[in-house]
């Protein structure tokens, strides 16, 4: 028999209601199909529920909870499911960003997902989402956290970011978060595998002023780019004239920045502006 495939329950929602339901399964002894029977439903489904492939209907989901005795917990899961669904691009993102060997990243309004501090991260998911309850919230800042481990890996990848001065001087969370928010940002530009660069105001308009971008690169596969100017406008792009045309402009806004030293001493003088941590 294979071994089962590795659940990670901080891709997102459905990965987290998966991881959840196996769990549960598990702990009752049962396989897919045993479980499967006792809902009714085929095997198959099963299984695509465990790996947030899919997310099961409302009926499902209530008798999921029951046969398993999650006490009300999956039928909870599935609420924020409906009300929260990952874009399709999203999704696609997620697992690029995974796979990926060096990622290259213009961000025009706030610090990239994998190097967030819990703080900074909490003070955007509250603002961005005011319609969660506080458990939502923490669900969501645990698993973006979570994202940021590819970085501390045996093989990280490569993961250079261009800051606009927008994303430094918004004291997100307040001036003492801030603080540590860049701190962070500092801290973690001092490893081989990241490089952070920011493009001040003084530099003008520029190629990328519609939104972020970023650009993902494989061993075996070609780059694939990811565009987001809010949470509804988000696209994956792997068209490769599109792809080339997208690495253009990120390399024309790349050009337009401080260089990595001169960017770690200009984040050093904003962070005067945000007081002390103490």
């Amino acid at each position: 028999m294979p071994a089962p495939k590795q659940l990670d329950p901080s891709q997102s929602l459905a990965a987290l209601y998966g991881a959840k339901v196996r769990k549960l399964r598990l702990r009752a002894g049962w396989s897919q199909r045993q479980l499967g029977d006792k809902v009714p439903i085929a095997h198959s489904r099963i299984a695509q529920f465990e790996l947030g492939k899919e997310a099961p209907t409302e009926a499902v989901s209530s008798r999921l909870d029951e046969v398993l005795g999650a006490d009300g917990d999956l039928s909870d899961l599935w609420e924020h499911l409906q009300r929260f669904p990952p874009t399709d691009a999203y999704r696609r993102f997620r697992k690029y960003e995974a796979k990926a060997v060096a990622i290259h990243m213009y961000l025009a309004h706030s610090m990239p997902g994998l190097l967030q501090t819990e703080a900074y991260a909490r003070e955007l998911m509250r603002e961005a989402l005011p319609w969660c309850a506080a458990a939502e919230i923490e669900e969501k800042v645990a698993a973006r956290l979570a994202r940021g481990s590819i970085l501390a890996s045996e093989d990280p990848p490569l993961l250079w970011v261009v800051l606009d001065e927008a994303v430094i001087r918004r004291p997100v969370g307040g001036a003492f978060a801030m603080r540590a928010q860049l701190a962070h940002l500092l801290n973690a530009s001092k490893a081989p595998n990241v490089e952070v660069q920011v493009l001040p105001f003084a530099a003008g308009s520029h190629a990328a002023m519609g939104g972020s971008v970023t650009v993902l690169s494989f061993d075996n596969a070609p780059d694939a780019v990811y565009l987001e100017g809010g949470p509804s406008l988000t696209a994956m792009v792997t068209d490769r004239r599109a792809v080339a045309q997208h690495c253009h402009r990120y390399d024309l806004v790349h050009a337009a920045a401080l260089t990595p030293a001169a960017s770690v001493r200009w984040i050093e003088e904003a962070m005067e502006g945000f007081g002390t941590c103490e």
